[in-house]
């Protein structure tokens, strides 16, 4: 299945495509929000790991519903050698089926799924995470790649 292109401003402000990155691995992971514990461990993971990704050609690409500023503070915070996108009115998130119910502290509400699609060079959908575990996600999708 093929990825749906979309257009996001970066932690910078500057507008990517998903498009810009055909030819190389795609992992397109969405979570909750920025500096958060879950969230942090996972960003941090991936930061951890990025050396690894490029040996196999691929790109770490996160999406939450924060905005530029707070994106910009996270990545900064953290030391983030990755792109994070803004998607403010949860068009991309919602798209890609990563808004929806959840629970925490015995409170249901809708909020940003913590979920992956890994895209293969020629943007095609070749797998997608769900109910990821932010501590072994990295390495679980490097072992996939």
């Amino acid at each position: 299945m093929k990825a749906s292109d979309f257009s996001l401003p970066d932690q910078k402000g500057k507008v990517h495509k998903l498009s810009d990155y055909r030819g190389q691995f795609v992992v397109l992971y969405f979570y909750p929000k920025d500096d958060t514990p879950g969230c942090t461990k996972e960003a941090c993971g991936f930061r951890d790991n990025s050396k690894l990704f490029q040996k196999k050609d691929t790109v770490i690409l996160g999406i939450s519903k924060d905005t530029v500023v707070s994106h910009n503070k996270f990545a900064k915070k953290f030391k983030l050698n990755f792109t994070i996108f803004s998607d403010v009115d949860k068009k991309v998130i919602k798209e890609y089926k990563a808004w929806g119910k959840k629970s925490f502290m015995g409170r249901t509400f809708e909020g940003t799924l913590r979920k992956t699609y890994l895209i293969d060079k020629k943007g095609n959908i070749i797998k997608v995470y769900e109910n990821v575990n932010p501590l072994t996600h990295p390495q679980e999708i490097l072992n996939d790649i």
